[in-house]
């Protein structure tokens, strides 16, 4: 029992931080109806600009928020060159630009810090918030749930509320119309890109931030990949349905893999998309998402 109260614990944590990744997901989704696959190595990217900062002596929460300034303003940057040009419809050169940067982004890492590890500074306290036997819920897990939970709610006050998130979620709802009724699309696109960038490096740090993980160039390879499972999980074009996926990959991963003798613990990732295809299976949409429509 001590042991299953760990692993749902751990599901916890580990589902929380895949979340967060997963909304920057989302975000990019809902605007251009593709998956964005450098969305975790811009997040890595981020999370190294913070540690640098950290070595210079600025604390590590004000560290964050610069590196998230920097990953949007970057994003921005992206969007403005190399995403823009391209007709949104046409999603071929999209993916081949966003896998380009996946490579690009990586290299630079490597060559810049090197693929040593290094240990991410703690931004949560540390010990325990809650024991039950020999087990306990760390800080870190009871705060990553509640920031998890925090920035979820306000993406939804900021795209429901804001002028800019109506423009968000007009031009998410139907490019066309929007182009029509003056909404510059171009612009409120940059401001996608740039906020899915700033929950991707959040999503990154607090990932990174657990103790028993270290931060390298290749660390998000395998986080995005259980993101985007998450992402199609809970529904790509539903920020809550992010959180939902999230903490069920994450349980999936913890629990599942764990207490299921012929599937060994290195095959965790392949049991997270097998219980996602199987979802997708009998509800195409995702658990939250909306459905497509077609006129016959």
């Amino acid at each position: 029992m001590d042991l299953f109260i760990q692993r749902v614990f751990d599901g916890l944590a580990n589902g929380s931080a895949y979340a967060l990744i997963a909304v920057a997901l989302v975000l990019i989704f809902k605007a251009t109806t593709l998956i964005n696959f450098a969305q975790g190595e811009m997040a890595m990217l981020g999370a190294f600009v913070a540690l640098q900062l950290w070595y210079w002596g600025v604390p590590v929460w004000i560290a964050v928020i610069l590196a998230m300034l920097f990953s949007a303003v970057l994003a921005a940057g992206i969007e403005r060159t190399l995403i823009r040009p391209f007709d949104p419809k046409d999603h071929l050169p999209l993916v081949i630009i966003t896998l380009g940067l996946f490579l690009a982004i990586n290299a630079f890492a490597g060559i810049v810090w090197r693929f040593d590890p290094r240990q991410f500074p703690e931004m949560f306290p540390g010990g325990n918030a809650l024991d039950i036997g020999s087990r306990g819920l760390s800080w870190f897990a009871v705060f990553t749930i509640i920031l998890t939970v925090g920035v979820i709610l306000l993406l939804q006050l900021l795209l429901n509320k804001t002028k800019i998130g109506l423009a968000f979620r007009a031009v998410s709802s139907n490019l066309e119309s929007s182009e029509l009724v003056g909404i510059k699309v171009g612009s409120t696109l940059q401001f996608g890109w740039a906020l899915a960038a700033a929950v991707g490096t959040l999503g990154a740090c607090v990932y990174v931030a657990n103790p028993l993980l270290s931060l390298e160039p290749s660390v998000m390879l395998r986080v995005l990949i259980f993101a985007a499972s998450a992402a199609a999980l809970g529904g790509l074009d539903s920020i809550w349905g992010a959180l939902v996926g999230g903490l069920a990959i994450g349980f999936v991963q913890s629990l599942l893999v764990q207490y299921i003798d012929f599937i060994p613990s290195e095959m965790s990732l392949a049991a997270a998309v097998v219980v996602l295809l199987i979802v997708l299976l009998f509800k195409p949409a995702g658990l939250f998402g909306t459905a497509s429509v077609e006129r016959v």
